[in-house]
Parts: structure tokens; C-alpha cells; sequence
């Protein structure tokens, strides 16, 4: 086994995980061009092609696809090893890979993220946010943050705080022009922000008092997917928006807007970073985890 070896497997399980040269160099932290030669190397000393290149795609060959199968479960063997023997460590170092919805990213990015790496600076973490679930073995991550009923049965979770909770709110100055909705389906005579979601659907707005449930298909000029610029829009008086309760909380608090349908608006399930049940763990993993459960006070929920 020649010398880069590890490092020109690692290469061609990320390529396949990810369907690109470009995503994953990016995941790995290297050139494009240093991952096509690490490929390229591989592929000549085994004397077949793993991946069938084009212009536009990246697939897998027969060959390519036996590979992986074969050596992903050993290699991530591989890793455990070497995290057994991190673990030893008296100081938390190294790289930890952590997949997120953006919502719950920015909940819990600066009590939970930052406060571990002003703990322990020798840590890098990789966060990753996007708006599907994963599977966070397969996709090469250390750990996930959902919410607790999103989370697989066979995870280790530990919640990071209370129920959550959405907020309806508009500028004050638009409430002024406007008579404040008192029941959701008061919302179809406001201008709304609506929200589409990563799979291209739109949301409709989620509302819930005393087992009455509304869905309402909101009307308005605007159609956004990024939350960040939805709050832009609801601070220039342009109508109403619907947001994670964190995400305005400040604004709230400031008057900078002003929440309505608060007693429609129940608690959701709390965040959670989950992980899967494993025998070797690093000192940066157990750190982080033991900062997850000092922040919630709770006892984890176990893999079943």
C-alpha cells in the first residue's frame, strides 16, 4: 500500500458522497486539481477507472461502486482507531464535522459553538448547514443537530434547551396602517413573506390553540428562502413574517417589531445534538458533548 494511500481513498469516498470533484475538494479542505491527481494516482495504480467523468457529472463505474462498498466501512474503522487513540489526549484537539438545518445552526451557533471553541482552541469545527436530512454516518459527519422528533431512533441525543417555538411578527409601523390579525385566517387580508423551503415547496404557516390547527397558504408580493433577508423585508414594513422565535427574539424585545398570534403559535420540540452510539470517541467529541449536556442539565436520550 503506497504511502497516500488513505488520503487518495478519503478523496474518492468524498467524491462519491458528495457527486463532484469541486464539493468535495471543498469538503476536504484542498485544490481540485490536487484531488483529480490524488484520483487520477489511485486509478493508475489499481489499473482501472473508478469514476466516469464528463463535462457536467461525476458517476461512479462498476469498479468504483465495489470499491466504495468495500473499503468505506473499512476505512471509517480506520478512523475509529485513530479517534480511540485521540482520545487519549489530555487536551481536545482536531477536526469535528457537524451537519445542521440553518435554523437550528443559528440557535444554537454562539451558545454551544463558540462557547466550546473558547474552551478549546486547538478544535476546528466544520458546521455544515443545509435543508435536508442526512444521514450523517454516511455523509462522513461526527455529529447532527435537529430537532428532537426529527431525530433517528437509533441516535444518541442530547438537548440543548427548552421547547421552541415560532413567532408571527410585523414592524410597528406597518401595524399602524394595519389592524393586527387576532385569528390565523385573519392573515389572508395582510401582505405576507412567504418561505419556500429547500425542496422547492412552499411553507404554509403552522398554527395550533386549544386542538384547533390551521395551515394558511399565505398571500403576498414576496417569496423568500433565506430567513436573514425575510427579516430585512419584515423591518422595511413590507408585511408579515413568520420566523423561528430565536431569530426575532432581540428585534421583539427592542420593539422593533412587534409579535401577533403569540397563543397560536405552541412550543415545538427542543434542539438536539445527536450522534450515533460508538465505542471510540476523541477528547474534542467527549468535550463537546459534555458542554451539550452542561448547557440542557438533561440526561441524554439513548440509541435503542
Amino acid at each position: 500500500m503506497s504511502r497516500h494511500s488513505l488520503i487518495e481513498i478519503d478523496a474518492v469516498l468524498a467524491i462519491a458522497r458528495k457527486g463532484s470533484f469541486r464539493a468535495a475538494a471543498l469538503e476536504l479542505g484542498v485544490s481540485t486539481t490536487a484531488l483529480s491527481n490524488a484520483v487520477g494516482k489511485l486509478e493508475r495504480d489499481l489499473g482501472v477507472r473508478l469514476f466516469n467523468r464528463t463535462t457536467r457529472s461525476v458517476s461512479l463505474t462498476d469498479a468504483g461502486r465495489n470499491f466504495v462498498d468495500q473499503v468505506g466501512p473499512a476505512l471509517r474503522d480506520i478512523q475509529a482507531a485513530m479517534n480511540a487513540v485521540r482520545s487519549h489526549q489530555a487536551t481536545p484537539s482536531g477536526t469535528l464535522r457537524i451537519n445542521s438545518f440553518a435554523t437550528a445552526a443559528r440557535e444554537m451557533f454562539a451558545p454551544l459553538i463558540l462557547e466550546f471553541l473558547r474552551r478549546y482552541p486547538q478544535v476546528h469545527v466544520d458546521l455544515v448547514t443545509e435543508g435536508r436530512l442526512v444521514d450523517i454516518v454516511a455523509e462522513g459527519f461526527d455529529l447532527g443537530v435537529r430537532r428532537l422528533d426529527l431525530v433517528p431512533s437509533d441516535m444518541i441525543a442530547v438537548p440543548l434547551g427548552p421547547p421552541r417555538g415560532h413567532a408571527v411578527v410585523g414592524a410597528p409601523a406597518y401595524f399602524e396602517k394595519h389592524t393586527p390579525p387576532l385569528v390565523p385566517p385573519d392573515l389572508m387580508s395582510h401582505s405576507c413573506i412567504r418561505a419556500r423551503l429547500p425542496n422547492g415547496s412552499l411553507y404554509r404557516w403552522q398554527f395550533e390553540k386549544a386542538g384547533e390547527v390551521h395551515q394558511i397558504d399565505v398571500a403576498g408580493a414576496l417569496t423568500l428562502d433565506e430567513a436573514s433577508l425575510l427579516r430585512i423585508a419584515v423591518l422595511a414594513e413590507f408585511g408579515i413574517g413568520y420566523f423561528m422565535e430565536a431569530d426575532v427574539r432581540e428585534d421583539v424585545a427592542a420593539g422593533r417589531l412587534v409579535r401577533v398570534l403569540e397563543d397560536w403559535t405552541p412550543p415545538i420540540a427542543p434542539l438536539c445534538l445527536y450522534y450515533p452510539s460508538r465505542r471510540n470517541t476523541s477528547a474534542a467529541f467527549k468535550a463537546l458533548i459534555g458542554l451539550a449536556r452542561e448547557m440542557s442539565g438533561t440526561v441524554p436520550r439513548t440509541a435503542k
